[in-house]
């Protein structure tokens, strides 16, 4: 396992200032269907070290524009720029491949499966008994499991439980590890984390995206709960009919206008100045 580049583990949980460059550069990104637009001309920058919020009503265009930085769906028109490099993504490995990630509201976990078997699910390390015989390695998967969970300063569940007896919390600190393990993400995105959790399991899934971010990973989550969007998001980026209203610092929009935004698809003047300016 492979934590980004800009990693810095002794910070722990505390805040990290945004890089200068972004990590993606999204400029013209259309997505057509015959005569409907589900996404136009979208652009969009996502740095590392930060946690950026997708919000919008239902329909507003969040699911194809995910699919397409995820490499799902391939874009009308448009450029997804990845670390410097346009990149053209005809498939989730490909996205994989440069460094982006979704973890999906199910987390494509098997509830009879321990931590460890998710984890390497597909992956199995094996050894051979006798230097013949082969087995799984359950003391190596075992050891990298719990080394996976210390290095990404994620709280560790106890390994030898099914993900089943686990809390939803744990549950999705059991997906990102899984998706981390051996790869070189920089780019997390998190499809509704906290959705159908309680208070304290979404305080805990809360901390594992401050983990994230600490850890110099870039983290891209779609929600409807603006509260938790208040509570964890350093910017806010509001799609509506398919196009991008702007993208926001979490520090220079209140609740209540945020919430006009999102109905009514224009920016305040001051709000959408600053932004026209950025993504120029």
């Amino acid at each position: 396992m492979t934590v980004s580049a800009n990693a810095n583990p002794g910070q722990g949980g505390a805040a990290t200032e945004r890089s200068a460059d972004p990590f993606v550069r999204i400029r013209g990104l259309t997505k057509k269907y015959g005569g409907h637009f589900a996404n136009d001309s979208i652009n969009l920058d996502i740095y590392p070290n930060e946690v950026l919020a997708l919000v919008g009503d239902n329909g507003a265009g969040k699911s194809t524009f995910i699919k397409m930085i995820s490499g799902v769906h391939r874009p009308t028109s448009g450029s997804i720029r990845i670390d410097g490099r346009d990149r053209d993504l005809h498939s989730p490995q490909e996205a994989r491949n440069a460094g982006i990630e979704t973890l999906h509201q199910n987390l494509a976990l098997v509830d009879v499966f321990t931590v460890q078997e998710n984890i390497f699910m597909g992956r199995e390390l094996q050894r051979r008994i006798a230097g013949v015989v082969p087995a799984l390695d359950h003391a190596e998967m075992r050891r990298r499991t719990e080394a996976l969970f210390e290095e990404l300063g994620l709280p560790k569940p106890d390994l030898t439980r099914p993900v089943r007896a686990l809390s939803g919390g744990q549950r999705q600190a059991v997906g990102i590890a899984r998706l981390l393990l051996d790869s070189d993400v920089r780019l997390l995105i998190m499809d509704e984390p906290m959705a159908a959790l309680g208070v304290e399991e979404s305080r805990l899934v809360l901390d594992l995206i401050e983990r994230l971010k600490a850890r110099g990973f870039a983290v891209l989550i779609i929600s409807h709960n603006l509260d938790h969007v208040f509570q964890i998001a350093d910017r806010i980026a509001i799609l509506k009919t398919g196009r991008m209203v702007g993208a926001v610092e979490r520090d220079e929009v209140e609740h209540d206008v945020l919430v006009h935004t999102i109905v009514g698809g224009r920016l305040p003047e001051h709000l959408s100045h600053r932004n026209a300016e950025h993504l120029a």
